[in-house]
């Protein structure tokens, strides 16, 4: 990790991941703490493609784009929210994830569900982070 603000741990004595994330993330006192609002697959302009793995990887353009807002890299997050209403392809997912968090992910949770905001949208990923 670059920052000296988050540290992602996986103790021994709970089960091993299942996944691409770390079952604890610490955070140094005196950080300032950020939430952000969930981001969908829209591309710069606002449209939604229909195709959900090209969706995914606009949703990560768009995280991508709101921490360098705010000065942000990947390692200050957190806590990954996702909610899909498709089965995820995992190959490409991972993929995408791996890429933008690099070897150590933070702490994760998904969840499939039936809808989201808009009948377009086919995942929403929500990010916290710490800096």
């Amino acid at each position: 990790m670059k920052n000296n603000v988050v540290t992602r741990l996986s103790p021994s004595g709970v089960s091993k991941e299942v996944g691409n994330y770390t079952h604890i993330t610490k955070i140094k006192p005196n950080a300032t703490f950020y939430t952000f609002s969930g981001q969908i697959g829209a591309d710069l302009g606002g449209d939604i493609p229909a195709d959900f793995n090209q969706q995914v990887e606009n949703t990560f353009i768009n995280i991508s784009n709101l921490l360098k807002s705010v000065d942000l890299e990947p390692d200050n997050v957190i806590k990954v929210n996702i909610w899909s209403i498709e089965e995820i392809d995992w190959a490409y997912f991972d993929k995408i994830y791996c890429e933008f968090f690099g070897e150590i992910s933070p702490s994760m949770t998904i969840a499939y569900v039936n809808a989201l905001g808009l009948d377009s949208i086919k995942i929403e990923i929500e990010i916290w982070a710490a800096g």
